[in-house]
């Protein structure tokens, strides 16, 4: 197997997470920089992560959390589960959104309607996220915990967001953080 992605990429970490012992070979791309090529080359959807495994690209996070998962011997993912992962890669994919603004030179603290409804949806979500949390919903270390980590961790590595209100999401990401494959991901390595 071969996972192509980027180790800042939270979507990346995460399958790297699940994969634990798995044998793969890491392919660590600057997808904004000279691995734009080759990510052209190898994912017409121009994401991170994606998995080649016998023969077959897979292009996606989520599925290629379920193909690991199938492989793996795991049960396959509740519907509370499914809706956990969305919940998180809601919050994800409106703070990549953020990031990226912010490093092509936009205001993303402007009082701008596309901006104001990233921020809501990060701290909307976020407070549910934290609400599970307090619940005991993340409590087993599984496929949707691993991507409620990743998805903390960044935040909190790219200064994303003030968590002021949702600490028990740092406090859940401090519980993980000495797992494996969790300090041998960390993106600051």
């Amino acid at each position: 197997m071969k996972l192509i992605g980027s180790t800042t990429s939270p979507y990346v970490r995460r399958i790297r997470i699940l994969m634990d012992e798995e044998p793969y070979e890491f392919i660590n791309l600057d997808i904004y920089g000279e691995g734009r090529d080759e990510l052209r080359r190898n994912n017409p959807a121009l994401k991170i992560p994606m998995l080649e495994s016998d023969g077959q690209d897979i292009y996606d996070s989520r599925i290629i959390a379920r193909y690991i998962s199938a492989k793996q011997g795991r049960d396959p993912l509740t519907w509370n589960q499914q809706n956990q992962l969305t919940l998180i890669d809601a919050a994800n994919d409106s703070a990549v959104t953020l990031l990226l603004s912010e490093r092509s030179g936009l205001d993303t603290g402007a009082d701008v309607m596309f901006f104001n409804l990233q921020r809501e949806r990060i701290m909307t979500t976020l407070r549910t996220l934290t609400a599970l949390v307090d619940e005991g919903a993340f409590e087993d270390w599984n496929y949707p915990a691993m991507c409620l980590y990743c998805l903390v961790d960044w935040l909190d590595f790219r200064s994303l967001i003030s968590f002021e209100g949702v600490e028990s999401l740092l406090s859940f990401r401090d519980r993980h953080q000495q797992r494996p494959w969790v300090a041998e991901t960390d993106p600051r390595n």
